[in-house]
């Protein structure tokens, strides 16, 4: 189903909301042949386990008749190569059933887990802007790590003790049905805790994952910001933060665990009333000579098997309670929308840009009601370079954020070469337009990783030849393995210049026609500014480029300077022309800034 978004006139899908258990199962479809050899081998289980008290029972009535000899040995001899069988096939039935429905469970955790990285992959930057890293992981890894839990262990222990329970139920009413009838008067009292359990201890596990995605989210938080928790000295400060998530996530364990604890036991002692009654009753009925004793000895092994899976269902309904409450979160996560997709009839975008961009009437806010940006009209021709300039939060990197999509206009519309953007695939336009932001980011991995990171297909030679561009092939030559040298998570081996300059020739590789720039050089010595400087010139040349400025000096030879304030273009024009006007923005940050330099020097 889709509908029309009327603010942005493309066409956006409805995701239904699944409920837990049909998010489970529907992946759970993969595996039926898995977990139909799984059910086929617990309902051999159960037959089995139905014959070991049956061939006890005609062992007894043999051995205690009034003509028991020798000559019964043979029965005895067959009785027991039986029960030999028995238990070879019950063990093989085990495997099966409990590697096949592993197989099935993990399998399904691996599915969730890949299909949930690919929709978190294509939820909008804004699903992110509140969003904690560690919460988002625990989601991926804690809360559908439960669903093995569902698929391999509850939902297989409940089949079983159903279909035990059925068939234990039929043969003590062959034996006596009188007792039988005695037996199942318990029966009610475990249904109805059942039911009030899961009331309780499901919003109980549902907290527990949340605690434990806290303690998540705080870990990584700390863990990523080890170098300014040292240098503030707050390591003492932060312990205790640590501590209290992880006692808020012992306590509503311990919840969770007290409503278990309190539960198991109730349900064990209702199940043993049936065993005193049957005992009264049974033993009335043998001393009236109304029952052998061979089917007494019988029915009390029944009898076990008949609550064994009543209490077994005690431990599966945890199982499926806790797999629940991480279905629910990650059902939670799966609702949300994605980011704007392709309109209906998006194109490729064939070869390469020009890079006339042109923003007519564009506005845009975060919130309803809250504008960022308003009636932004602006033309930037191709190969032309425009720099951005404004106070902080006037909405800069907001604006260039437009360009590629990472969000879309509440009104107006954006074109590339004559062509309104949206009827692009978002791929294809991405594909025209490369950027480099002053915090850049760097992935775990080698210097060639991260540099094949926006063409994976690029030549060593291309990749060097890049490198060469930003100036960045000197200091990669001289590190430990130079092109294969781990740079640590977020490039920590690396200075702020080195991982500027990687940034650099990333986008050079790459090699888009379209580079937005937020400009990175104020926060490194003279020498290597010079260098980015120079990278940076060679990169936009003959590209359309966008420059984010926080520096006014970097940019007097700009093609065009953009003045924004209070959510729309106050001022724009050339580097000279905008020093004319005499009450204007750009005249006095521009005096502001060159009045601070002087007074550093």
């Amino acid at each position: 189903m889709r509908v029309l978004c009327p603010d942005i006139l493309i066409f956006m899908p409805v995701r239904p909301v699944l409920k837990p258990f049909e998010l489970i199962f529907m992946y759970a479809r993969k595996y039926k042949i898995a977990l139909a050899v799984t059910t086929f081998s617990m309902l051999a289980l159960v037959g089995v386990q139905l014959l070991i008290p049956w061939i006890i029972r005609t062992l007894v009535s043999t051995i205690t008749s009034p003509g028991a000899s020798l000559n019964d040995m043979p029965l005895v001899t067959q009785l027991t190569i039986g029960v030999l069988v028995i238990y070879l096939a019950r063990a093989g039935m085990q495997f099966l059933r409990s590697y096949l429905a592993h197989l099935a469970g993990w399998g399904v955790v691996a599915d969730v887990r890949k299909y949930i990285y690919e929709h978190m992959q294509r939820l909008s930057l804004r699903f992110y802007e509140d969003k904690q890293v560690g919460q988002l992981m625990s989601n991926v890894v804690n809360d559908i790590d439960l669903f093995e839990q569902l698929i391999a262990h509850a939902i297989p222990d409940v089949v079983v003790n159903v279909i035990t329970f059925a068939a234990v139920t039929s043969v003590l009413l062959a034996l006596n049905w009188q007792l039988t009838l005695l037996s199942v008067i318990p029966i009610p009292l475990v249904v109805l805790s059942l039911r009030v359990y899961a009331r309780y201890v499901r919003p109980a596990f549902r907290r527990r994952q949340k605690e434990l995605g806290d303690l998540n989210a705080m870990l990584n938080d700390n863990l990523a910001g080890i170098r300014e928790i040292k240098a503030f000295t707050r390591e003492n400060d932060e312990a205790v933060r640590i501590h209290e998530r992880i006692d808020n996530y012992r306590q509503s364990l311990l919840h969770a665990l007290r409503l278990m604890a309190t539960f198991q036991p109730f349900v064990e002692f209702t199940s043993s009333l049936g065993t005193l009654i049957v005992i009264y009753f049974g033993g009335q009925l043998a001393l009236q000579g109304k029952l052998p004793v061979a089917d007494l000895v019988a029915f009390f092994l029944y009898l076990e098997m008949f609550y064994a899976p009543v209490r077994n269902l005690s431990g599966a309904w945890e199982a499926v309670q806790g797999s629940l409450a991480g279905a629910d979160r990650v059902s939670d996560l799966v609702a949300e929308s994605e980011e704007p997709h392709n309109a209906p009839g998006a194109v490729t975008f064939k070869g390469r840009a020009q890079g006339d961009i042109r923003l007519e009437n564009v506005s845009f806010a975060y919130l309803t009601g809250s504008p960022v940006l308003e009636n932004i009209n602006l033309d930037i021709p191709a190969r032309s370079v425009v720099a951005l300039v404004g106070p902080t939060g006037v909405g800069k990197s907001t604006l260039v954020s437009l360009i590629p999509r990472f969000y879309d206009p509440s009104a107006g519309k954006i074109t590339l070469d004559g062509q309104d953007i949206q009827n692009f695939t978002m791929d294809s336009l991405r594909q025209q337009i490369s950027i480099v932001l002053q915090d850049v980011f760097l992935f775990y991995g080698t210097v060639r990783d991260n540099l094949l990171f926006g063409r994976p297909d690029a030549s060593e030679a291309e990749m060097e030849a890049a490198a060469q561009a930003a100036n960045a092939h000197e200091f990669i030559s001289q590190l430990p393995d130079g092109y294969n040298t781990l740079i640590g998570e977020r490039g920590v081996k690396l200075s702020g210049g080195q991982k500027q300059r990687l940034s650099i020739a990333r986008a050079v590789l790459k090699n888009a026609p379209i580079l937005i720039l937020d400009e990175a050089t104020s926060s490194v010595d003279t020498e290597t500014e010079l260098l980015i400087q120079q990278a940076l010139e060679r990169l936009m040349k003959g590209r359309t480029t966008i420059i984010i400025a926080h520096r006014l000096s970097t940019v007097r030879s700009a093609d065009k300077i953009v003045v924004l304030e209070d959510k729309s273009i106050r001022e724009m024009g050339t580097h000279h022309e905008l020093l004319q006007l005499e009450n204007g923005l750009y005249r006095r940050l521009y005096s502001v800034q060159r009045e601070i330099e002087v007074n550093l020097a």
